[in-house]
């Protein structure tokens, strides 16, 4: 199974994703626009592994205090579109304590640089126009659990699934 630990996003972040994709549309963009119930922040990616127990065990070893996050940009990778967070020392500390729970549990993870990011759309078309440049008003979360997801192959595109998750204490 396909596994990643993520920050569901409150509605006032989705809200403002979506706000994104739609101005992207109103501009002509096409491209695989991530739906608004699979946008989330991605704090590890697993990938394939077939022990989700194991990867909440190591998720109860970690232990962080609630905090807020600022979606606050709008960028690109190459062929990714996303919104991102202003900088947070917490939430690099979470990651920080999440990686090394997996490491120390001998789960294997993605250990690219962290980067955070909401992925809001992929393989973009500019056939009526490119966007070079895209300011948003910041729209932010108190993140109180993070969660276990699996992501599955549907006949309509991917379905994210939560199979546990972990609140701050």
């Amino acid at each position: 199974m396909r596994l990643f630990i993520a920050i569901q996003l409150n509605e006032a972040m989705r809200q403002l994703a979506t706000a994104v994709q739609v101005t992207f549309r109103q501009f002509g963009v096409r491209g695989n626009y991530t739906p608004t119930e699979n946008l989330h922040l991605t704090l590890a990616f697993i990938g394939e592994y077939s022990g989700p127990d194991e990867v909440l065990d190591a998720l109860e070893n970690i232990s962080f205090a609630p905090f807020t996050i600022t979606m606050d940009k709008v960028g690109s990778f190459d062929e990714l579109w996303w919104t991102g967070f202003e900088e947070n020392e917490e939430l690099e500390a979470l990651v920080r304590k999440l990686r090394r729970a997996l490491a120390d549990a001998g789960i294997p993870f993605d250990r690219k640089k962290f980067k955070p990011h909401v992925t809001i759309l992929r393989k973009p078309d500019y056939t009526k126009g490119r966007i070079s440049h895209m300011s948003i008003e910041p729209a932010g979360m108190v993140v109180e659990r993070i969660s276990l997801m699996q992501s599955t192959r549907g006949k309509n595109g991917m379905i994210y699934t939560e199979l546990g998750s972990v609140s701050a204490q």
